[in-house]
């Protein structure tokens, strides 16, 4: 099985307690997945975050629904997550969510190992199209990531979460 590997780094100078909380609610995911996904959670909310927690999520790919179902298999607040597949559109996916508070801020570090599933058919839509999608995905998050916590409006973004987390 031939493992892919994504790395990310970016730097938000928020603090880490405020952007760790951001990242462990899964309902924030689809502020940060570009639209052609329709991402959707299925799993009901509100969502407790720990080691252990099943997440369902429907995606679309080219318009059709995809059920991915991940476990977080390691939560360490404020510092890591781990995600792991055990449903969904990859033979393997592996994501994990590191951050790191610095004197210029909080890195935030994404490390994603995957595998594509059918072979050499897999193979070659992976060096066609889902190796450039995935990179798409995770820029197009990065830039919502920079534009959000950098806004003049994320504390009325921050007030808004609060209100329907109380909900």
């Amino acid at each position: 099985m031939k493992i892919y590997k994504i790395t990310t780094k970016q730097i938000i100078k928020r603090p880490l307690v405020e952007i760790f909380a951001f990242f462990s609610r899964p309902e924030n995911l689809s502020l940060i997945t570009p639209d052609h996904l329709d991402f959707k959670i299925l799993t009901p909310p509100p969502i407790e975050m720990k080691k252990g927690a099943l997440i369902d999520y429907i995606i679309r790919i080219f318009k059709a629904p995809i059920h991915w179902q991940t476990l977080i298999t390691s939560y360490e607040p404020p510092y890591k997550f781990v995600d792991k597949q055990i449903k969904g559109p990859y033979k393997y996916w592996h994501h994990t969510h590191t951050f790191v508070e610095g004197s210029d801020g909080v890195e935030i570090h994404d490390e994603i190992q995957y595998s594509v599933p059918f072979g050499i058919i897999g193979k070659l839509l992976h060096a066609i199209w889902i190796k450039n999608n995935l990179n798409y995905i995770f820029e197009y998050r990065r830039e919502v990531i920079h534009n959000l916590f950098n806004s003049k409006d994320y504390h009325n973004f921050l007030l808004s979460l609060n209100q329907v987390t109380a909900i």
